[in-house]
């Protein structure tokens, strides 16, 4: 069978297929199942366009990490054929363990576990079909390999993930403000002491790289309508559950069915194989049947979210940089109880109070290494002569509060600004 094969990549061209190992995995089902989970959740709630999914962003990542990998062998770094295709595999595989509608879901489903465990789990159910053929890769993802640019490549401060996700990302929401250079950034990287380093030639391209990332996390991944919607597809879920729980016969696909009838959570999951084995057959397309189904249950808070986000009649989500008194918050829940008929019990499936946080640059994780024209090696945040570089490296805190838009929330404090004048 001819496993050369060339896909047509909207973002990059066309990509090689660089082995037949690669081939083999991305012809498996748990490869063929990222094809129906969206890269980016809810967004296409807000930019239409944003319906590509995690099967596209791995192919990328793939390809730019033989892009990488094609650079550093030009400068002389020792690349084995083994360790070149490990490193794809691992990279190819790095998103294998996302979920329905990706991180939107995480911890939903599964209480207490995280993708990249998932993912861990899934390489190594992977590398008993392939006869151990995974083993280096499995290394290189872990952070156990020797040389640590191979994992950088994969997981890092500059990894070819964030590279592929900002330019595709970008691409399909029309946000311009997250496209980068990164052809110069990987022709800028090379290697030191088997760390990854990038030339000091590159240094304003790594700089739009971390400006980049930060707009496209407050402009789309953490925009308040989507965060607001995510919540809504979350506490649907929730509700769901509950129902089932008390015994309610809910429509759902065999594999939703085992998550909602079941409590699984991370000290059960790893130990009981069969729930890997139904979570390897959930995606999007089973929780979007069941939200159609439930849009018409007599439920009526289940009936109300799920109605809601089918038709895009979505709560109003206010989000600012200071916190919201508590006293509001209780007032607005009474609000609602009050407008919609529930008990307190039920008001949480209605309004959401969250905290997101954001920092473009996490130095104390993995730094961006700077090498200048004497080889010294510098941080970027010391070798940059952008004067709001290192302000990129600080968590930015926001606080959002959703709740029905028939609602009319006023805070406490203007009110009684209002009494005052």
């Amino acid at each position: 069978m001819n496993k050369k094969k060339i896909i047509n990549d909207p973002v990059y061209g066309f990509v090689s297929i660089p082995s037949g190992l690669v081939f083999d995995l991305l012809q498996h089902p748990y490869l063929q199942r990222l094809r129906y989970v969206k890269q980016v959740s809810m967004t296409h709630l807000v930019y239409p366009g944003a319906l590509h999914t995690r099967f596209q962003h791995v192919i990328g990542a793939m390809h730019l990490m033989q892009l990488a990998l094609d650079t550093l062998k030009g400068k002389g770094v020792a690349i084995s054929e083994v360790e070149e295709e490990a490193a794809l595999v691992a990279i190819l595989l790095h998103d294998i363990g996302h979920g329905p509608f990706s991180h939107s879901l995480e911890h939903t489903i599964i209480e207490g576990v995280s993708h990249e465990v998932i993912s861990a789990l899934m390489m190594d159910r992977l590398n008993q079909e392939f006869n151990g053929r995974l083993d280096l890769a499995i290394i290189i993802f872990n952070n156990k390999y020797n040389r640590k640019f191979f994992h950088q490549l994969v997981s890092g401060q500059l990894d070819t993930d964030r590279m592929d996700y900002l330019n595709r990302d970008s691409f399909f929401t029309g946000v311009s403000e997250g496209v980068i250079s990164y052809d110069r950034i990987i022709k800028m990287l090379d290697v030191i002491d088997n760390r990854l380093v990038v030339d000091s030639k590159g240094i304003y391209s790594v700089e739009n790289f971390l400006i980049a990332r930060r707009l496209m996390y407050w402009q789309v991944y953490l925009h308040k309508t989507v965060i607001g919607a995510e919540q809504m597809l979350i506490k649907a879920l929730a509700r769901a559950k509950k129902l089932s729980a008390e015994g309610v016969a809910l429509f759902a696909t065999p594999a939703l069915q085992h998550f909602l009838t079941q409590t699984v959570n991370a000290s059960n999951f790893i130990s009981e194989p069969a729930h890997l084995k139904w979570f390897a057959l959930l995606d999007d397309t089973d929780i979007m049947s069941a939200l159609k189904v439930w849009s018409q249950h007599p439920d009526y808070i289940l009936r109300t979210l799920c109605s809601r986000l089918l038709n895009r009649s979505l709560f109003r989500t206010e989000m600012r940089s200071t916190d919201f008194h508590p006293q509001d918050i209780a007032r607005l829940k009474e609000l609602v109880q009050t407008t919609f008929g529930i008990a307190a019990a039920e008001v949480d499936y209605f309004v959401y109070y969250q905290v997101v946080a954001n920092s473009a640059y996490n130095p104390s994780e993995d730094t961006i290494s700077i090498v200048n024209s004497k080889g010294e090696l510098l941080d970027i945040a010391e070798a940059s002569d952008l004067s709001n570089l290192e302000s990129l490296s600080k968590k930015v805190v926001k606080y959002a509060l959703t709740f029905p838009k028939e609602v009319q929330f006023i805070e406490y404090s203007k009110i009684a600004d209002k009494i005052i004048k």
